[in-house]
């Protein structure tokens, strides 16, 4: 996927703030955050919704997600965890990603 600038991060290609790297699956500073802290969370393998994941695939991102926001004390006060699916849910980058995002009150329902 030469055009997905997801891909491109996990190629070095383009530059992120990474925050987590394993053999399968990354995290890094999201580039328009939308709260005092707020990272995403990518499985390095293209696919591009929730829709094209599988269970252990989810689970594995969750946990990266979790386990990131604990390294940044985030369980604390919570943090918020959101994955949008489709345009009509606000996906711009069609690259499966986990928003986590925490540091500020949120309100309820969102968008």
């Amino acid at each position: 996927m030469n055009s997905c600038v997801f891909c491109n991060i996990v190629n070095n290609k383009s530059m992120a703030r990474i925050l987590y790297e394993d053999d399968a699956y990354l995290a890094f500073e999201d580039l328009r955050p939308q709260a005092p802290t707020h990272f995403l969370v990518i499985p390095k393998t293209h696919l591009a919704t929730i829709l094209d994941a599988d269970a252990e695939t989810l689970g594995t991102l969750l946990k990266v997600g979790v386990e990131q926001a604990k390294r940044m004390g985030l369980e604390t006060n919570g943090f918020r965890t959101v994955i949008n699916c489709n345009r009509h849910a606000g996906q711009s980058v069609y690259h499966l990603h986990l928003h986590i995002m925490g540091g500020r009150w949120f309100s309820w329902p969102p968008g």
